[in-house]
């Protein structure tokens, strides 16, 4: 009995340190940014999503993403609240810091503006270095379109209203920019410091004026009077996304960071829906993305950490299931 007790200590000892090992070896994203990016509070069926809260589901589990953005911080407010450093002190090497400011910059309370060419780029320079000191490797992006047809002389103030003071103005056909040199500032840097630099105002741009005035609105927190629950008052947000919207968004942005950082591509995967229970999916469980799915193509569905029933495929669907680490079928 003694010979066999001293011999599972050993093994459970050996088990615990390939986990560890498992867990130490998996590649580190953390993100730094704004609300475009942030995580989200989705209690009451709230509709709100950042990119980055949607990123993990495009990577294989050999990645873990830890987003730290936070709703309303310019680059300034981040660096000034402690919000860095408490990411610099967790950056080991070989870890990525994906970067993006730029829509809280721009605002004019002394708290969160910074200029462009100026302290803007001295706060990406730092967050640069500060990473680099680390072992990190920074990414930097610029910030996401707003959705704005029409000139406007609130669309920067908006971000915080979460509503458009413009809606009853005409809109056009063109999609305005907003952001002016602070698109410039991520990009100059980038090439100043060597770093991978990706462009996420154009590939936002592309998007929504593909889409035009009315079809853009399905990537944002735009809703009609009575429309949604969470919103019974509706909502004309021309800068946040919804679930659809940040869903899109990452995809599209996970191809571009594969193209910027070749080391990341063969982690980079695609889905047609998500299943997650803390709304980094597009469904909540795994009827609901059945139902959803169209009727005779192949597609795949990637289920997030948890226990999920076996949903009823109906004939005509072609369903197939990937389980995330940590999920599983129960009866």
């Amino acid at each position: 009995m003694k010979r066999i007790k001293f011999l599972i200590i050993p093994l459970l000892l050996v088990v615990s340190l390939l986990s560890a090992f498992k867990e130490d070896n998996k590649i580190r994203i953390f993100m730094i940014g704004d609300s475009t990016m942030a995580n989200k509070d989705i209690r009451g069926g709230k509709l709100e999503r950042g990119w980055g809260m949607m990123l993990k589901n495009f990577f294989t589990d050999d990645v873990v993403v830890d987003n730290r953005a936070l709703n309303g911080r310019s680059s300034k407010s981040f660096i000034v609240e402690g919000h860095w450093q408490k990411v610099v002190e967790q950056i080991k090497p070989g870890d990525y810091v994906f970067i993006q400011f730029g829509h809280n910059d721009e605002k004019k309370d002394t708290a969160r503006h910074t200029e462009p060419g100026s302290t803007f780029d001295d706060n990406l320079r730092r967050f640069v270095r500060e990473t680099r000191l680390r072992g990190g490797i920074p990414v930097l992006f610029n910030s996401v379109v707003r959705r704005t047809f029409v000139k406007s002389s609130t669309a920067v103030e908006d971000d915080d209203k979460r509503d458009n003071s413009s809606a009853g103005l005409k809109e056009g056909d063109t999609l305005i920019d907003t952001h002016g040199e602070y698109l410039v500032s991520p990009k100059k840097v980038a090439n100043e410091m060597d770093v991978p630099f990706v462009d996420a105002n154009k590939i936002t741009h592309d998007l929504e004026q593909g889409l035009g005035p009315e079809g853009s609105k399905s990537l944002h927190v735009w809703y009609k009077p009575g429309e949604v629950p969470s919103l019974p008052q509706g909502r004309q947000d021309n800068t946040h996304y919804n679930v659809r919207g940040a869903y899109v968004v990452a995809g599209l942005l996970v191809d571009a960071v594969a193209m910027e950082v070749p080391d990341l591509k063969d982690f980079v995967c695609h889905y047609d829906a998500v299943v997650a229970t803390d709304g980094s999916g597009l469904y909540f469980n795994p009827q609901d993305a059945v139902d959803g799915m169209p009727d005779g193509k192949a597609v795949t569905i990637l289920l997030c950490e948890g226990e999920w029933r076996k949903p009823l495929v109906p004939k005509g669907k072609k369903v197939k299931f990937v389980l995330r680490d940590g999920a599983r079928w129960v009866k």
